[in-house]
């Protein structure tokens, strides 16, 4: 498949508006413009684009559940916050096009009849924020934000917020909270944002590269999006391949691609003289899958139906040289700092998890530790306000179905039981 989101990332010029123009910038918010906004809506429901941050929701239903009667004023949100280890793709999309993300913004504001959208943007990605800025300025001065939209009556407002880098600000109402200058902690659902979201008004909250996509099917036909991939997965997707891979990288391809091709074709396989001990397809918070599960579809629900999440796409790959244990308890050191402390079992939880991890990585740990491990995270999933608490035990209880002779042989041997030069090379920046 033609690169499409990521077509003009090398051209060192594609964070330009001039750039932007010569290549087709716009013309989807013109073609938008000529619609009602319940036309765009329709058309995005039809090309089947589902959210790019996670929970692959259907977009355009997500707009049409914006509430349409109150009379307070919508909102478009953007989650640019991009916190999920392992992803780093909507960081290339704001770097090297980001006019497509703001027409993309405008485009959203006009269907669900908002004025504003607000990108709420990773508190590290300084630079990214100051040419989204310079991007917007731009689109204000060639009238394609601001006041009476390409002449079409239409005014729309984008601004730029920057976060203050919480993993938890990726959560749709911890976000909002943000926004409104609170901590970054989610909310009681219901009321969901589509009803009550920023301000008390409605609000839809969609991921960069969700709003990315919506350009393309404007200019192009819903039809068209939805023939790139296999049904309720069409249009283009981005991957982030990272750990144990020759070529780490953001690869564009269309959701039929298989694990293996974007580990072994695209980022070039694992490492000289070593084998894939398990991947994460999803970004850290999705259940671990092993090599013979590489064939399986990266599409949402090829990689659900492998016992994983597709999520943010955030393929995270390991090879022989990781021990299990380590690597839980290195992302239980993360979920641990990073919880925002509302609930009480992912605050408390999560630290009793790392604690335990670190004692038998140590060479300190008992048996009984394994089930006091499973017990502990059942007492975390499915009972926090948002899925912070799901995503904090994946780690532990994937490993111990898959690898709990690993854990068995740490607490027997006293030791990791992975030679140490393995795990020197393997731990190298882990950190």
């Amino acid at each position: 498949m033609e690169p499409l989101l990521t077509k003009y990332v090398r051209e060192p010029n594609s964070f330009t508006l001039d750039f932007y123009l010569q290549h087709q910038g716009y013309e989807g918010l013109r073609k938008a413009l000529a619609l009602k906004p319940d036309e765009v809506i329709e058309m995005v429901k039809v090309s089947g684009l589902r959210g790019r941050g996670g929970a692959g929701f259907p977009t355009g239903m997500k707009w049409q559940f914006v509430d349409k009667k109150s009379p307070n004023p919508r909102y478009i949100a953007c989650n640019a916050d991009e916190s999920e280890p392992g992803t780093f793709k909507d960081h290339l999309l704001m770097e090297r096009n980001p006019y497509l993300l703001i027409e993309g913004c405008a485009i959203a504001c006009y269907a669900v009849g908002a004025r504003v959208a607000y990108i709420y943007i990773r508190g590290e990605f300084l630079h990214v924020q100051h040419i989204l800025e310079q991007a917007i300025a731009d689109a204000y001065a060639r009238g394609f934000l601001g006041k009476n939209v390409l002449g079409s009556g239409f005014d729309c407002d984008v601004f730029v917020h920057r976060g203050a880098g919480a993993y938890e600000a990726g959560e749709e109402t911890a976000l909002i909270e943000s926004l409104e200058g609170k901590r970054a902690q989610p909310r009681n659902k219901p009321p969901f944002p589509a009803v009550v979201g920023l301000y008390n008004c409605p609000t839809a909250v969609n991921n960069v590269e969700t709003l990315c996509n919506v350009p393309l099917i404007l200019f192009n036909g819903a039809a068209w999006f939805a023939s790139l991939g296999p049904e309720k997965n069409g249009g283009p997707k981005l991957y982030c391949v990272s750990g144990h891979v020759k070529r780490p990288g953001v690869y564009e391809a269309s959701m039929q691609v298989t694990l293996r091709e974007l580990i072994e074709t695209r980022a070039g396989g694992a490492r000289d003289g070593r084998r894939i001990k398990a991947v994460i397809p999803g970004g850290s918070s999705v259940p671990i899958l092993l090599p013979d599960q590489l064939d399986t579809q990266a599409s949402f629900d090829g990689v659900q139906k492998a016992g994983s999440l597709l999520g943010s796409a955030g393929l995270v790959v390991l090879d022989d040289t990781t021990c299990m244990v380590w690597l839980a308890g290195n992302l239980l050191h993360f979920y641990r700092h990073e919880s925002c402390g509302k609930c009480t079992p992912c605050r408390e939880g999560t630290d009793w998890l790392y604690k335990i991890l670190r004692r038998i990585e140590c060479g300190e740990g008992q048996m009984r530790d394994l089930d006091l491990l499973s017990s502990i995270s059942a007492n975390i999933g499915g009972k926090t306000l948002c899925a912070f608490g799901d995503a904090a035990v994946t780690p532990v209880l994937t490993g111990l179905k898959h690898f709990r002779h690993e854990y068995e042989a740490h607490i027997k041997e006293g030791r990791c039981p992975l030679p140490a030069d393995w795990r020197a090379r393997a731990t190298v920046g882990a950190h």
